[in-house]
């Protein structure tokens, strides 16, 4: 019985821990790079000529062949919808609001700006990062749900030796690599 009384006991604060709050990703829905362009029209131009924007177009048959055939891979396939290459040509695959396939959710193709700054179903509501309400707090959207701080962990679920493009021994050189696929950093009119 006491046993029992004690995994109560300390079950209380795991399941208020989970139970409150919006700061787990498993709250957050997927909204889109698109959203994010009202308000920062000149990230998402600079973000929309990279390759992390373009990058679901790889997988169509017969873009950069020579490359996938370097790599064992079939130049004339489809690669749109296989399940091992999608999560990291894509924003959010295989989770809440993220992509589903080009039909239903062609928003959210290629890497964009929540695959980087987290998934803004709860950041940019009209109470938080919005136009209504434009001295918010950095800080009050960074605990709902925004990556205030983008570094390797963004990149490296993707960027590994697990990719057929790069061999075992590959290492991931984030600051050699964040000025090929992030987009420039413009001054925000408001201060947060």
């Amino acid at each position: 019985m006491k046993l029992v009384r004690r995994i109560a006991v300390l079950s209380i604060p795991v399941a208020v821990l989970f139970a409150t709050g919006p700061a787990f990703a498993g709250e957050h829905a997927f909204v889109g790079s698109n959203k994010c362009k009202a308000c920062h029209i000149k990230e998402w131009k600079s973000w929309a000529e990279t390759k992390m924007a373009k990058s679901f177009d790889v997988l169509k048959a017969g873009e950069r062949a020579e490359a996938k055939k370097a790599a064992g891979l079939d130049p004339a396939k489809d690669y749109t919808k296989d399940a091992t290459c999608v999560p990291c040509h894509t924003t959010g695959y295989g989770e809440k609001g993220g992509f589903v396939d080009f039909a239903s959710t062609p928003k959210l193709v290629g890497v964009g700006c929540e695959s980087c700054h987290g998934a803004g179903g709860t950041y940019i509501k009209p109470e938080h990062m919005s136009l209504k309400n434009k001295e918010y707090k950095k800080a009050d959207i960074v605990a709902v749900g925004l990556v205030d701080k983008v570094g390797p962990a963004q990149c490296t679920s993707c960027h590994n030796s697990e990719s057929p493009f790069v061999g075992p021994d590959y290492k991931f050189d984030f600051e050699a690599k964040k000025s090929e696929g992030a987009h420039e950093t413009y001054p925000l009119k408001y201060e947060h």
